[in-house]
């Protein structure tokens, strides 16, 4: 036989947080995070503080985000269908491009109002600030601590590294609300919005980047092409490696095709064993398509470069 195609599937995560455990994180984070936006708004406007009013909003978003994120992790469990025969496991990609992009353009918001603050100041009542600030630094922790085994999935640790910013952010609001009763500046609130806005984008960042390279079906971060190549080259039997392809299914999970020259002779079935168990072992590939090839079919391959010797 000329062509193999041998397929495995798997978990593409050995460790973090289990479905249902991630479902009751996701459930406890909402709900905290509802009742201390609700809170936080009333507050804010009670107070007269961009600040608080500031990080509401992106707590608003924060539990939009968290709700994105469970959406899509259940929808990845959906077993796969006849139309959509990879199931819905890419949803967690896009779940994570999207709380990255609500994120940037809340920073915007928040900015755009906090430069309007310093040109036409308004007083802001310190004290309400202080004690609404100190709850969210405490709900925000506990938030975060609920995520804090699924950091090998982005779409997990989007949601983390949301929930350890707020938390970040709200001690800032705290520092702010006291500066304020002991200097009566008006200019700290607006300030402080800005800084916390910095904050945000400087923690979203990397997961935009990195979301947006697996949409585009980028090799995933912590991946390299090259020692996967060298360690299939390295196999019993095998003399060439070409039409290597890696990227995510999901957040957690890796997909891989090549193609594998092998001598006349070699056994298909213990070198397809062989490449499956350096493939998941060494490099967590979930999901492998392996075509072996004879000397005489990889002449014929439109998939081989045409220097290959």
């Amino acid at each position: 036989m000329a062509h193999a195609h041998p397929h495995s599937h798997g978990a593409g995560c050995g460790h973090g947080l289990a479905s249902a455990q991630l479902d009751r994180a996701m459930a406890a984070g909402v709900a905290l995070n509802t009742l201390f936006v609700a809170a936080e708004t009333v507050a804010g406007v009670t107070a007269g503080s961009l600040a608080l009013l500031a990080d509401a909003g992106h707590n608003a978003g924060d539990v939009l985000g968290l709700l994105l994120a469970w959406g899509a992790s259940w929808l990845a469990r959906r077993p796969p269908s006849r139309r959509y025969t990879w199931g819905l496991r890419r949803s967690t990609i896009y779940a994570a491009l999207g709380n990255a992009v609500l994120l940037l353009l809340a920073c915007g918001g928040i900015a755009w109002e906090a430069v309007h603050r310093l040109r036409f100041p308004e007083p802001v009542a310190g004290p309400i600030v202080i004690a609404v600030a100190a709850l969210g630094v405490v709900i925000n922790t506990l938030s975060a601590l609920l995520f804090v085994k699924g950091h090998a999935d982005a779409n997990v640790r989007g949601a983390f590294l949301h929930m350890a910013a707020d938390a970040a952010v709200s001690l800032g609001v705290v520092l702010a609300g006291v500066a304020i009763v002991l200097t009566g500046a008006t200019w700290i609130d607006p300030v402080v919005s800005l800084a916390v806005a910095s904050m945000i984008v400087a923690g979203t960042w990397g997961l935009f980047r990195e979301s947006l390279d697996l949409a585009l079906d980028a090799v995933p971060r912590g991946v390299e092409p090259e020692a996967i190549e060298a360690a299939l080259a390295a196999l019993p039997g095998v003399i060439e490696v070409h039409d290597l392809h890696v990227w995510g299914a999901s957040t957690s999970e890796i997909s891989l095709t090549a193609h594998l020259v092998a001598v006349d002779g070699t056994s298909h079935d213990r070198l397809l064993a062989d490449a499956e168990a350096v493939l998941r072992e060494r490099f967590r590939v979930a999901h492998s398509t392996i075509q072996i090839e004879g000397l005489a079919a990889c002449e014929q391959c439109r998939q081989r470069p045409a220097d290959t010797l």
